[in-house]
């Protein structure tokens, strides 16, 4: 059965993958996006839906609120076992590890469990009554590290090391699976770029000692300057119902003239995974692809899903797609039958605690379009914006200036900023962004302003781990806004 990668496109990295009644879910990292830790379902590994979030109320988020960009929520394990799922991820911006549940992942988490470990990248795996806490621990000297623990306590005994890298000191992503009564270690190694790789051990206890895969790496795109898909790595396996393996990885997609970049972000591919003398081996040996064949376990689906489109009034409030940078100040956002309604505080989105709801961009190929109602005093401004970060970002908004309402397209790349055009505008404009895979083009009432490079919002270019997000924003730049902004209607397409 034919399928197309990435399976879940734009920023996506990361991903952790179990089964539980015949039903696959999904988890990735957020980083400082609210809310935090995405969930996804799906019948057959490619086709996924989102579900909702696991960091949802104020015990999950409130230490998000300092958390630089990139920063928050990293790499998260979503296990199920016994009727409970368990996710355990790590605030860097915070406690460090911790561990929720749910008896439904579609539906509310506890508060979190804060586990007493230094590190990232936490691994649970539960064997014959115990459950191993697996992790990277910092220390290049032990860097991957692992004890008991008590779920419902958070308890860890003592640690132990039980790897010290193939190639990397700095190994990351430890997780374990049990087959054939043998346990098997998968790691990330090489940093999270072109050089990234999973590599994969086995022992006869969850607890080692580990023997390396003769064939190391099992998965690496390393030495293929010109593939279209780079950095793979940060591998997650999953047994299908009819004993068929797979895993998900994180990946990127880069274009362009040399040096080439990735705007969309670190996104989710889905490979098979066969084994040879005990050892997996993922697609045959041959690099992920874009277009992939294998024995899916369910029949694909035709319908969108939010990931893909959104069109929405906001009557119902915002869907399971949207996001706020850091922990929102509530006053600042209202929605019923007018649309959203947007506050500006004295932030502008060059700096944290703006007024921001947005979505990920999907696809290289797509259009963003705010029908906007706003009648802002000197200096307010609100409207449409493409956002990798506080120094990165791009907006075509509505502002008054003279006394005259008008439009206009704005870019902030890094200390430098411009404003690309102007055109009075009135009471009511549609904000338009057009994207292909190198320009940005910015229009208002269906006449073009402006235009951009995506590659200024890449992550070659920008830094970071998070890709390029489509949003809505509202600003006073340096003072309260007296005028709400509404946005009676937006529409996301690919």
């Amino acid at each position: 059965m034919r399928y197309e990668n990435p399976v879940l496109p734009g920023c996506h990295p990361d991903p952790t993958v179990c089964r539980a009644d015949g039903t696959f879910y999904l988890a990735t990292s957020s980083f400082e996006y609210v809310p935090g830790l995405p969930l996804y379902r799906s019948d057959n590994l490619a086709d996924w839906a989102p579900i909702g979030h696991a960091l949802t109320r104020d015990a999950h988020v409130a230490a998000l609120a300092d958390a630089g960009s990139s920063h928050g929520v990293y790499a998260p394990t979503l296990r199920h076992h016994d009727g409970t799922f368990y996710l355990v991820s790590t605030n860097v911006s915070g406690d460090g590890h911790f561990l929720v549940t749910a008896d439904d992942p579609a539906g509310d988490w506890s508060d979190p469990i804060w586990l007493d470990a230094p590190g990232i990248d936490p691994d649970l795996f539960f064997a014959d009554g115990s459950c191993y806490f697996t992790y990277h621990s910092g220390d290049p000297e032990n860097p991957i590290r692992q004890a008991e623990l008590d779920p419902e306590t958070g308890e860890l005994g003592d640690p132990t090391t039980i790897w010290t890298g193939f190639r990397d000191p700095y190994v990351e992503a430890p997780h374990i699976y049990e087959r054939d009564g043998t346990y098997h270690l998968v790691l990330a190694e090489g940093g999270t770029h072109a050089g990234h790789m999973a590599v994969a051990a086995r022992a006869d206890d969850p607890t080692g000692p580990y023997e390396g895969c003769p064939d190391n790496p099992i998965l690496t795109q390393w030495g293929r300057p010109r593939a279209d898909i780079r950095a793979v790595g940060h591998a997650d396996f999953v047994r299908d119902g009819d004993g068929n393996w797979w895993l998900v990885c994180l990946g990127i997609r880069q274009h362009g003239r040399w040096p080439k970049w990735h705007h969309l972000g670190r996104e989710t591919f889905l490979a098979p995974v066969s084994w040879e003398g005990g050892w997996p081996v993922v697609n045959g040996g041959e690099p992920i692809s874009a277009e992939m064949t294998g024995p899916l376990p369910g029949e694909r689906r035709d319908e969108p899903t939010p990931v893909e489109r959104t069109d929405t009034t906001f009557a119902d409030g915002p869907g399971v797609e949207w996001y706020h940078r850091r922990p929102p100040a509530s006053e600042r956002y209202d929605w019923g039958d007018d649309g959203l309604v947007l506050r500006g505080g004295p932030e502008t989105l060059a700096e944290p605690g703006a007024t921001f709801l947005g979505r990920r961009q999907t696809a290289f190929d797509c259009r963003a379009e705010a029908t906007l109602a706003f009648d802002p005093g000197p200096g307010e401004e609100a409207g449409l914006t493409v956002l990798a970060d506080e120094d990165h970002h791009y907006q075509v908004g509505v502002t008054r200036r003279d006394g005259r309402r008008e439009a206009l397209v704005r870019l902030r790349i890094g200390d430098a900023t411009d404003v690309l055009g102007r055109t009075p505008v009135g009471a009511r404009a549609v904000l338009a962004v057009d994207a292909d895979t190198d320009r940005y083009r910015f229009s208002v009432d269906g006449e073009e302003l402006g235009d951009a490079a995506t590659r200024y919002v890449s992550t070659e270019v920008a830094g970071g781990f998070t890709g390029a997000f489509v949003g809505l924003y509202a600003t006073g730049r340096g003072d309260w806004s007296d005028a709400a902004a509404t946005v009676e209607r937006f529409v996301y397409e690919s």
